[in-house]
C-alpha cells in the first residue's frame, strides 16, 4: 500500500511540475513576446507567427539560440518584418526560455 500511495505521488509530482513549467511559459511569453508575436502566438505585422510554425517543430538548440540571441540584419529569417528579434539571454534564465519553448510547442 505504502508503494502505491509512493508511487502515486511521484506521479502527481510530475504532472503538475509539468502544467507549472507550460504556465511559467505562458506567463512570460504575454509579459515578453506577446507585443510583437501576437495573442497565442499567431503573429501579428511585427513578427511571425510561432504558433504550430515548423521552425517551432524543429532543431531545439536553433529554437534557443534565436531566443537567447536574437536575429538581427542578414541573421533574420524573415526578413519582410520590420524589427529584428532582439537578443534575450540577459532577460531571461534558460528554465525560462525552456518554459517559453515548452508553451510555445504545446499550441
Amino acid at each position: 500500500m505504502r508503494s502505491i500511495l509512493m508511487g502515486l505521488t511521484i506521479v502527481l509530482a510530475l504532472a503538475f511540475a509539468g502544467t507549472s513549467m507550460a504556465s511559467d511559459g505562458a506567463a512570460i511569453y504575454k509579459s515578453k513576446c506577446v507585443a510583437c508575436h501576437g495573442k497565442d502566438a499567431a503573429g501579428s505585422a511585427m513578427a511571425p507567427k510561432l504558433a504550430g510554425s515548423e521552425f517551432m517543430k524543429g532543431d531545439m538548440a536553433a529554437i534557443k539560440d534565436s531566443i537567447k540571441n536574437g536575429r538581427f540584419g542578414d541573421d533574420k529569417k524573415y526578413k519582410n518584418f520590420p524589427i529584428a528579434m532582439p537578443k534575450w539571454e540577459s532577460i531571461l534564465s534558460d528554465s525560462d526560455i525552456d518554459a517559453v519553448i515548452e508553451y510555445l510547442q504545446s499550441l
